[in-house]
């Protein structure tokens, strides 16, 4: 049976680890399972499905209040990046993550990110993350280093 969409509403503002890399992976826990997108996608404003990995990070930041700076809004994942870029707070492939990190990935090879997640926690040679828009689910996944083309480091407070 698949998990009904949550709604936007359902998630606290007041977690006592809010503004935190534990408030990120605690926010994108309670989501996993959600399948479709949906309470991220309308929550940015779109009327139907879109590409919606860099908006659920958009989203479980602004559950966190983190959209004051520490974490873009974006939507698209090389904005992302290039937000990162221009603060000083990325890193390539070689960093060793830490949780509440944004990692991207670039699944072609070309230099361009093609999906974003949430470094849950790293084990041995791989990236335990999770992920909104991962098979059009909220899921954890487990990433080679092959994958990613860096992180996003959010300077939480």
């Amino acid at each position: 049976a698949k998990k009904q969409a949550a709604s936007t509403t359902l998630i606290p503002r007041n977690y006592t680890t809010s503004h935190s890399a534990t408030g990120m992976i605690n926010v994108a826990k309670s989501q996993i399972g959600v399948t479709g997108g949906q309470p991220y996608w309308s929550w940015w404003g779109y009327k139907s499905r879109v590409a919606w990995c860099a908006i659920f990070v958009s989203w479980v930041a602004n559950q966190n209040g983190l959209l004051d700076g520490t974490i873009p809004k974006f939507q698209n994942c090389n904005a992302g990046v290039n937000w990162f870029k221009s603060k000083g707070q990325w890193q390539g492939k070689s960093y060793s993550p830490k949780p509440g990190d944004i990692v991207f990935f670039d699944w072609n090879g070309d230099g361009r990110s093609d999906h974003v997640g949430i470094v849950e926690y790293v084990k041995g040679n791989k990236v335990y993350t999770i992920e909104g828009n991962a098979s059009d689910s909220v899921a954890r996944r487990g990433r080679t280093v092959n994958d990613i083309i860096g992180y996003g480091i959010p300077n939480y407070k």
